[in-house]
């Protein structure tokens, strides 16, 4: 069927729209690039805007051969798989009984109001502090990963998609003999994929991105995140800490540059994941269980 004239101009229309509204969302980053390989006396005279002036690496080399911000890097990765991981499991395994009637499940309303209500009233810094330090978590990667290991939130997308999953399905295998545990990895979730790979960017970008939990609960500087070693680097800053090589290095820097190596850097790895969940992710949350 031939576009009307009308719907040609709203393509036309829509496509600029959107074509801006990305190269805003790049802008930013493009800029933060930029400066990262611009010089110190560039940066300093506001020359830089996206384009690299007087081109340099020494911000990025400054941290590659900084043993440290490796280090971190790697505790990253670590809290990252074993948060994540963590999250999805806790999600699904609560998520499935909460989904179903209360005919099925006579306590559903209860433990639904159990894991909802923290979510509006929390219980506070304080108090979380207190629990980690007293289950001997302080310090370890655990006090990192298990305070949030349940996000209510993504309890609440998760249940309502398995919601949308019709009960024949279940049906049909609980006749063929199927458990519980059956029907939920068999059944529901290759059918919430989409969902749960939404669910896996957030929590993905949730703990990459944490930085305040490590100032808490953590004390040795070997231990911290990338992004708890970054804010640590970036705010206590101590040149006597530094060797006469590493000072010299430091000396083609200044702070926005060596600021924006740090921050590229960093949303490197979660910019090259994304791409791998993107069928997923934009429709995860509207879809229901079953394709049309």
């Amino acid at each position: 069927m031939k576009a009307t004239k009308g719907e040609r101009i709203f393509y036309v229309v829509n496509t600029v729209f959107l074509s801006l509204v990305a190269l805003l969302c790049l802008a930013p980053l493009v800029y933060i690039l930029a400066v990262s390989l611009s010089s110190s006396a560039a940066i300093t005279g506001g020359e830089v805007m996206f384009w690299p002036v007087d081109f340099t690496l020494s911000g990025y080399e400054y941290l590659l051969q900084n043993q440290m911000f490796w280090r971190a890097l790697l505790n990253s990765v670590i809290r990252v798989i074993l948060g994540t991981t963590i999250n999805l499991i806790l999600t699904c395994t609560i998520a499935y009984p909460l989904s179903k009637s209360n005919d099925r499940f006579k306590l559903r309303t209860v433990y639904a109001w159990i894991f909802f209500i923290p979510m509006i009233v929390g219980g506070g810094l304080i108090p979380t502090y207190m629990v980690v330090m007293e289950t001997g978590l302080l310090n370890t990667i655990w006090s990192l990963v298990l305070p949030g290991a349940v996000p209510v939130f993504f309890i609440m997308v998760l249940l309502n998609f398995f919601r949308d999953i019709p009960s024949e399905l279940e049906e049909a295998a609980r006749i063929d003999g199927a458990g519980q545990l059956r029907i939920l990895v068999q059944i529901f979730l290759p059918l919430s994929k989409p969902a749960l790979a939404t669910l896996c960017v957030y929590a993905m970008l949730n703990h990459w991105n944490s930085w305040f939990e490590g100032t808490i609960y953590l004390s040795t500087m070997s231990k911290f995140p990338l992004m708890t070693y970054l804010q640590t680097v970036v705010v206590n800053y101590n040149p006597e800490l530094l060797t006469p090589a590493e000072l010299e290095k430091m000396a083609k820097l200044n702070s926005e540059n060596l600021q924006a190596a740090q921050i590229f850097a960093s949303t490197l790895p979660i910019m090259l994941t994304y791409p791998f969940f993107q069928k997923y992710f934009t429709k995860g949350l509207v879809l229901g269980g079953v394709k049309g």
